[in-house]
């Protein structure tokens, strides 16, 4: 088992005290006589885009990332950085052509969205999956990953772990989003630079190889050694074609997801839904530029652990006892090779990307569960500084599920991926709903209604396809992931349009205009600049 030292500890400890404290006297600064719902849960007109930007990014790296998309890096390369560069490209849109329409229409919370646009009926059955979903899967699994990711690092037990990484969240989340965003700058670069010593110490390692120790060397050794993991399309055939197949990273899921993920998810999008609009996309676009380098601190260090199991040092690391080869291994092997100080620094940084993701998470479960279903349900009166002290016990109660589901989770192999796979069950039905709400009045309630309740059904149909076209003797092929996404999608849209067209006019529609549109010189620049990057890195490692 692996152990800190006392200087990892004392790194860790400043770290802590620094996240702490900043929290404390961010909350003091900037407390206002009277909370409101909407300082607490938008720190409305208190946000900076810089805080913005690092609060998108924090809330979206967690322990999947460094653990997970590592252990991608090892097993098929560069390919798995889809999801990172798209996400930076999907930003740019959504800072155009999403936020300003949340804005205008003063959009707190995405059920809010729905009622105003379709119905309390829509709005309800899809405020009950998302906390459904963020309680039992996504805060569960995120403190579960951490905690597992920790306990290999650090040596300290799975309880203690999720115990520690639940109270830090507690502590930050209920300060409200003011202290979750401005924290979230120190989680940001707490996080950043832990991964780049992670990922010098991966290429040195490499370039060891060579007789060096520039990490240049690392670099070109890894373009030598491993090739096969530089390449971003796999075609038809591939081993990991099921994962990322072919073309479906240009035209089809991956787009969907990354669209329902940044532009649709109230656990991302509430950061900006308390600042103006250039603010909003000031940060929006800081995310989308941070975006294009979370690859540099994951991927490199995972294609880095695959060159040297290749080579000899990692072979029995990369191993479990009964020989099979674990690429989830790949990072927390990193870790544990780093000096003494520079580890509590990755210890650090881990716990950094796991806590700014679940007070981020459990901030949305309580804006969704206090304005969307005890204040619309339970008391339509309520203050606003009793919605405030619901909102905080809804973090407590949320996080007592998530401490007493984690370890359920060990039972289950490939927990990341498996979450990832079944949460985006319902993706293509909530981005079809929000797409056509925003973008054609003619989109009724009982189109929403009909499609809400047909994507899951729908995507399960997909999923066990092979067995399903069996019982008719007809052998078929299992559909890659992204691909049932798209098929879905457009299923989805056809079914909206064919019932909207089908019944009344839908009277409910929003304020949308060309003016909203419209971006400062400076963001066209910015977001040529990400464009340009994402274009030269495909033509690069297509």
């Amino acid at each position: 088992m692996n152990h800190l030292a006392t200087a990892d500890y004392a790194v860790f400890f400043i770290y802590l005290v620094i996240v702490v404290g900043y929290g404390y006297w961010i909350y003091h600064r900037k407390r206002r006589d009277e909370v409101n719902t909407n300082d607490f849960f938008l720190a409305e007109g208190s946000l900076t885009w810089w805080a913005i930007g690092a609060s998108l990014i924090a809330s979206n790296i967690s322990a999947e990332h460094f653990i997970g998309m590592a252990g991608s890096g090892f097993a098929m390369g560069l390919a798995i950085s889809s999801y990172e560069w798209f996400a930076a490209a999907v930003l740019v849109i959504v800072a155009v052509y999403f936020i300003p329409i949340y804005l205008r229409n003063h959009i707190y919370t995405m059920p809010q969205f729905l009622a105003q646009r379709y119905s309390d009926t829509v709005s309800t059955i899809l405020a009950i999956f998302w906390l459904v979903v963020y309680v039992l899967v996504n805060l569960t699994s995120i403190l579960y990953l951490g905690a597992i990711a920790i306990e290999s690092l650090a040596g300290i037990s799975f309880t203690t772990c999720t115990f520690g990484l639940a109270i830090f969240a507690i502590f930050i989340t209920l300060g409200g989003m003011k202290v979750i965003g401005y924290t979230d700058v120190i989680q940001v670069v707490v996080l950043i630079f832990g991964g780049l010593v992670v990922t010098y110490l991966a290429l040195q390692l490499v370039a060891q190889q060579s007789g060096s120790t520039s990490i240049w060397t690392g670099l070109a050794t890894l373009r030598e050694q491993a090739d096969s993991h530089f390449h971003m399309y796999f075609p038809k055939g591939h081993p990991h074609y099921d994962v990322l197949p072919g073309m479906a990273l240009v035209t089809g899921g991956m787009w969907i997801n990354n669209l329902s993920y940044w532009g649709c998810n109230q656990y991302i999008v509430q950061r900006a839904l308390g600042a103006d609009l250039k603010t909003a996309r000031s940060g929006i676009l800081f995310a989308a530029f941070l975006k294009l380098m979370i690859p540099i601190i994951v991927v490199i260090p995972g294609i880095a652990a695959y060159v040297l199991y290749q080579s000899g040092p990692f072979r029995a690391a990369m191993t479990d006892a009964s020989g099979v080869v674990k690429p989830d291994h790949a990072y927390p092997v990193l870790m544990n090779l780093l000096p003494v100080g520079m580890k509590g620094l990755a210890f650090a940084a881990l716990t950094a990307a796991v806590v700014a993701s679940l007070a981020g998470k459990c901030n949305s479960i309580s804006t969704i569960f206090t304005l969307d279903i005890y204040k619309k349900f339970f008391d339509k009166n309520a203050s606003e500084q009793k919605l405030v002290n619901v909102g905080r016990w809804a973090v407590i109660v949320a996080f007592a599920i998530a401490i007493a589901l984690a370890p359920m989770l060990r039972s289950l192999d490939q927990v990341y991926q498996y979450i990832q796979e079944y949460t985006n069950f319902i993706t293509p039905g909530v981005f079809a709903i929000f797409l056509l709400g925003f973008f054609w009045k003619r989109a009724t309630n009982r189109a929403a209604l009909t499609v809400a309740i047909a994507t899951i059904p729908l995507s399960t149909l997909l999923k066990f396809w092979p067995e399903v076209t069996e019982l008719f003797g007809i052998q078929s092929d299992p559909i890659p992931f992204l691909h049932r996404t798209t098929l879905v999608f457009c299923i989805d849209i056809a079914l909206m349009v064919v019932v909207s067209l089908t019944g009344s006019l839908n009277a409910k529609w929003l304020i949308v205009d060309r003016q909203m549109f419209r971006v400062a010189p400076s963001f066209v620049a910015g977001a040529v600049g990400i464009f340009s990057i994402l274009a030269v890195l495909y033509a690069v490692f297509w």
